[in-house]
């Protein structure tokens, strides 16, 4: 299925946002989420996506008041690509809904260092969140308060030592596939928290939300939002075009 496009919601929007536009109605709003912005206030003080589109969307509809902006899902602060979120309580809570029965797909595009050991497989793992650390780790099954984190991923290419991944995302624990490649001997290009031994300080994640698919909260059409990573080192050892094919 072909991404969706920017709906029109009224004349007022004649001032261009600050984010990328994926889709936008009365109801919803899907953008790419930049790298390294944390999408809500967290410790650092730092702007944040959800702040932010609240002042977008005030300004270009000229809105009074409050703007309501619903979280439905998260990316982690150096993760970039398509996000949704929610314009009203309404659709937010359906949205919601989704995620909780499975009918709200997530696909990543990634690049980790070596080669998983199959060309594509399920992995499913225990995690278990330190959140002192804000790390996680892979823990026995049944160990208290592990949760069961399962994703599947298809090998799309190797190029010098590095793997381009598809990830689909079946549950969304913390920190996931980050800790799940790192586990199976594959960390991401450019984790400094899961994969320090083999990155340098500096480089950014190769980790991007490629696909986020779901039933519309109002019309029940499904919509699908695709972002591609950018072009650049690692991502630019495949071509643009056998990454636009493994998401559609």
């Amino acid at each position: 299925m072909a991404p969706h496009t920017q709906g029109g919601q009224d004349d007022a929007n004649s001032v261009s946002s600050a984010f990328e536009i994926l889709y936008e109605d009365n109801h919803l709003l899907g953008i790419v989420k930049p790298v390294n912005v944390p999408v809500q206030e967290d410790a650092t003080g730092d702007n944040d996506v959800l702040t932010l589109l609240k002042e977008d969307v005030k300004k270009r509809f000229n809105k009074p008041g409050n703007v309501y902006m619903g979280l439905v899902h998260r990316l982690d602060r150096p993760v970039g690509g398509a996000m949704i979120f929610a314009k009203t309580s309404k659709a937010a809570s359906r949205l919601s809904d989704s995620v909780r029965t499975h009918s709200f797909r997530k696909v990543y595009l990634t690049v980790v260092h070596g080669k998983p050991p199959a060309l594509s497989g399920r992995l499913v793992d225990t995690l278990l969140k330190d959140s002192s650390t804000n790390t996680v780790a892979v823990v026995r099954k049944g160990t208290p308060g592990g949760k069961e984190a399962i994703l599947d991923y298809t090998v799309l290419g190797t190029a010098e030592g590095y793997s381009l991944l598809k990830i689909d995302l079946l549950t969304g624990r913390s920190h996931q596939i980050r800790v799940q490649l790192s586990s199976i001997g594959c960390p991401l290009y450019g984790d400094q928290k899961y994969g320090a031994a083999v990155n340098k300080p500096g480089q950014q994640i190769a980790l991007w939300s490629s696909v986020v698919a779901f039933p519309h909260p109002v019309t029940k059409d499904e919509i699908e939002l695709i972002s591609l990573p950018p072009q650049n080192f690692p991502w630019n050892l495949w071509t643009k075009e056998l990454q636009k094919q493994a998401v559609r």
